[in-house]
C-alpha cells in the first residue's frame, strides 16, 4: 500500500527518506556491565503494560535509587562519561538553581476571585523564561501509589529546547541542552511558588529530572499542552515534543485552561519517523493497555539501556516532524483539512 500523499506532505519531503530509514545505531547491543544490573522484574511490568484495570503508577525510574528495583541502573547512568565538559557545565549551572530555597509563606492569604488569580499568574509567568503555561485541577490518580497530595490545583509550565542543540542527539550537546532546560524549569517553578507565597498562599514547585510524587504528563495534557505521541511524549503544536515540564502545586483558587486536540492520533498512527529512528526499536507500533488505559507506549526494558549509554538519548523527540521549528502549525492545518475531507466522504 503506497504512502498517502497527505502523509508525505505532513512529514515533509526533505525528511521523508530520513524518516523511513532505519536508525544508523542499529543493531544496538547494550553494555554487558549494564545488563548485569538489570533487575528480575521487567520495567514494563512495573509500568503496568498489558493491565486492563486502572491502578496508580508505580515508581520505576528517576526516583531515589535506593527505593526502586532499577536503582542500580539509574546510578550507572551517572557513571557514563563523567568528564564530558558540556554535561558537567550544564549540571553545575543547574545545581546552583537547585540550591535556591523557596521562602516561607509571607502574611495572610490574599482573598480574590479565581479569575483574577488566574490572570495575574499568567501575566507573571509571561515575565519568566518559559514557553508554555497552563492550569488544571488536581486529580488523585496523577500521583504515584502511596502518595497523597493535599493541593487543589496544578500549574504546569513548559520549556522549549534549542532545536540546533537537540539535533546532536544522542550525543552530549543534546544531553547538555536537556539539563539546561531542567535548570530553567526549576528556576521558573521556584519563582512562581515564591510569588504565590508572597501573597500568603502555600505552593510547592517541582521540576525534573527526578520524578517526585506527581506524574507530569497527565496534567500537562489536561491543561492544553498537547496530545500524547507515539514516542510516549507530548506533542505540542508549537514546540513538538522538544520541551520539558515543571509544575507548581497550590490551593490558590484558579480556573483551568482547556484540553486541546488536533488529530495527533491520526498522524502518529501513520507516521514511522520515531519508530524507525529508535536505536533499540522500543516504540510500540500500536496503542496498548497500560493500567486500564489504551495509550502509546515505549518498551522500558529496550529503551533504558540505550538511554543510559547515550546522555539520555532524546532521538525520538528530536526527529519527530512536529519538533522541527515552524512545522507544527502547518501539520495541524493539514490534519484539519484531512479530517474535513473524511467527514465529507462519510
Amino acid at each position: 500500500m503506497s504512502t498517502p500523499r497527505v502523509f508525505v506532505a505532513l512529514c515533509g519531503s526533505a525528511n521523508t527518506e530520513q524518516g523511513m530509514a532505519k536508525s544508523p545505531y542499529r543493531p544496538f547491543t547494550p553494555n554487558p556491565e549494564q545488563l548485569a544490573l538489570m533487575p528480575a522484574t521487567s520495567g514494563n511490568t512495573i509500568n503496568g503494560l498489558g493491565e486492563e484495570r486502572f491502578r496508580r503508577a508505580s515508581r520505576v525510574y528517576w526516583h531515589d535509587p535506593d527505593t526502586i528495583e532499577h536503582g542500580e541502573l539509574q546510578k550507572w547512568f551517572y557513571t557514563q562519561d563523567p568528564d564530558n565538559e558540556a554535561i558537567t557545565r550544564a549540571r553545575a549551572v543547574r545545581q546552583k538553581i537547585l540550591d535556591i530555597e523557596v521562602p516561607p509563606v509571607d502574611g495572610d492569604p490574599l482573598d480574590q476571585p479565581a479569575i483574577e488569580w488566574s490572570q495575574q499568574l499568567a501575566a507573571y509567568a509571561e515575565t519568566l523564561e518559559l514557553e508554555l503555561f497552563g492550569i488544571t485541577a488536581m486529580q488523585p490518580e496523577w500521583t504515584y501509589e502511596g502518595v497523597r497530595l493535599n493541593y487543589d490545583w496544578i500549574i504546569m509550565l513548559g520549556f522549549a529546547h534549542d532545536y540546533e542543540q537537540m539535533k546532536a542527539a544522542p550525543d552530549a550537546p543534546a544531553g547538555a541542552e536537556v539539563v539546561r532546560q531542567y535548570g530553567r524549569a526549576t528556576k521558573a517553578s521556584k519563582d512562581i511558588a515564591t510569588w504565590i507565597g508572597q501573597h500568603g498562599w502555600d505552593a510547592a514547585p517541582h521540576a525534573g529530572p527526578l520524578a517526585g510524587p506527581l506524574l507530569m504528563i497527565p496534567p500537562a495534557l489536561a491543561c492544553g499542552f498537547g496530545e500524547l505521541g507515539k514516542h510516549g511524549s507530548i506533542i505540542n503544536r508549537e514546540y513538538g515534543s522538544s520541551f520539558r515540564l515543571a509544575a507548581v502545586l497550590t490551593d490558590v483558587p484558579l480556573i483551568a485552561t482547556p484540553r486541546v486536540s488536533y488529530y495527533v492520533d491520526d498522524f502518529c498512527s501513520r507516521c514511522q519517523v520515531c519508530t524507525n529512528a529508535c536505536p533499540p526499536d522500543a516504540i510500540l507500533p500500536e496503542k496498548a493497555p497500560v493500567r486500564g488505559e489504551r495509550k502509546w507506549y515505549v518498551n522500558f526494558d529496550k529503551c533504558i539501556p540505550f538511554f543510559n549509554e547515550h546522555f539520555g538519548c532524546a532521538i525520538c523527540i528530536t526527529v519527530c516532524p512536529w519538533s522541527i521549528p515552524g512545522r507544527g502549525p502547518r501539520i495541524v492545518e493539514q490534519l484539519k483539512k484531512r479530517a474535513h475531507r473524511q467527514k465529507i466522504q462519510h
